[in-house]
């Protein structure tokens, strides 16, 4: 190799004589080029001399991470963003709180006529099911009370959300109007602002196995008529009012 063709090699390309390198083809990399884009386009990777080897099963170190743990730091995020948002309870958007939402059947319950029950297991602090119906006001409210009694419906699903607003599931609900009342109960029912809207959320008070009943407690105010109470746990009140 002659000194002419080594100058060749090491000299700059020209720029492009068309002003676009798609309409010119490829160039030759010189000698001098390489070790520049090399390093550019190099990624370094952790040294994984200290990880122990296996011939057969080459990811057999890498450590699985059970769903439950999964969960409770999902659960951990999202009670963090709850507890940055305030007492109103916003969380992040309705997408992630859809997601969260449990597996869930009705059937017949030992406490009063249908119930709720999971069908998979539920962490304490996990969202169980929001509770859907259309918003009403108080007056509304009233009056379809009254129809509902006089037209022969036995029970309506009738849930506060403030001094004026209530979510009616009667006739426009989902399953979450089947929990029913208990005394000692594995969720609470709260109050959270999602997209600027409130809505109603029930949540695991304490860990639920596949099958269990999902209960809270109606909360319902102090009456002097009584509605009597059967949800046998041991610290109950009598009734639900």
């Amino acid at each position: 190799m002659n000194s002419g063709e080594s100058q060749d090699r090491n000299r700059t390309p020209s720029p492009h004589k068309t002003g676009s390198a798609r309409t010119e083809g490829y160039y030759p990399l010189t000698p001098s080029q390489k070790p520049h884009l090399r390093d550019r386009s190099t990624t370094l990777l952790p040294d994984s001399s200290s990880a122990p080897k296996n011939p057969k099963n080459p990811v057999a170190h890498v450590p699985k991470i059970s769903s439950r743990a999964i969960r409770s730091s999902q659960r951990n995020l999202v009670a963090g963003l709850e507890q940055a948002a305030g007492d109103a309870g916003e969380v992040a958007g309705l997408g992630q709180f859809k997601e969260r939402a449990k597996k869930l059947r009705f059937g017949r319950s030992r406490i009063h006529n249908w119930g709720l029950f999971a069908q998979e297991p539920v962490d304490a602090g996990d969202i169980v099911v929001e509770y859907i119906g259309q918003l009403i006001r108080q007056r509304v409210a009233d009056q379809r009370e009254h129809q509902y009694l006089s037209s022969g419906i036995g029970s309506s699903y009738l849930f506060r959300v403030d001094e004026d607003t209530i979510i009616d599931a009667t006739k426009m609900g989902n399953l979450a109007r089947f929990i029913n009342h208990s005394c000692d109960p594995n969720c609470n029912a709260k109050i959270i602002n999602l997209d600027g809207q409130k809505k109603i959320v029930i949540y695991a008070k304490k860990d639920i196995e596949e099958g269990d009943e999902i209960t809270y407690d109606y909360k319902f105010p102090l009456e002097a008529e009584k509605l009597p109470c059967y949800c046998g746990s041991k610290n109950c009140r009598g009734s639900l009012n």
